[in-house]
């Protein structure tokens, strides 16, 4: 097990929740900000690193990409939450992801590398449930938005599968 352990994942939420139309333009902003620096400023933000998900198009076969926070499991797996604020409906790289013809794999940016990722998507089942009960001891929001919304918000688990390389 390695240091993000030692550290607390635990983040108090000091902000607005932002509406979805906010969260895809917050997101567009961020990955350009990503994808220009390796600065700690830039991918720690509101106390939670992010990394960026690169997902294809599951119906335009383009290359769409996210910037999401994510929460370190106990085996030290990045897990990104598809709670889009509690909408109704999975955010689009969600929908990408569960299509496995056309993302078998994705390509994950952290903070400074770039890696392969053969993710799981977990809608439900004891797995995804305790991964949810202790994630949101560090994230409280997150129950919130699961309330607000019939849905059960997936968990991606997006192991380091493969180095990058072009």
């Amino acid at each position: 097990m390695g240091e993000h352990e030692e550290q607390s994942q635990k983040v108090e939420m000091e902000w607005e929740t932002p509406s979805s139309d906010e969260i895809v333009e917050i997101s567009k902003g961020h990955v350009i900000g990503l994808e220009m620096t390796d600065d700690d400023a830039v991918w720690c933000v509101a106390g939670m690193h992010h990394l960026v998900l690169h997902t294809i198009g599951r119906r335009s076969g383009i290359e769409h990409k996210v910037a999401l926070p994510f929460w370190r499991d106990r085996e030290g797996h990045r897990i990104v939450v598809g709670s889009f604020a509690g909408a109704a409906k999975d955010p689009s790289w969600v929908w990408n992801l569960k299509d496995r013809a056309t993302n078998p794999r994705v390509k994950v940016r952290i903070q400074r590398g770039i890696f392969w990722s053969e993710h799981d998507v977990l809608e439900g089942g004891p797995e995804r449930d305790d991964l949810w009960e202790q994630m949101i001891r560090d994230r409280a929001w997150y129950a919130d938005y699961q309330k607000k919304t019939d849905r059960v918000i997936p968990l991606i688990r997006l192991s380091e599968t493969e180095a990058f390389s072009d």
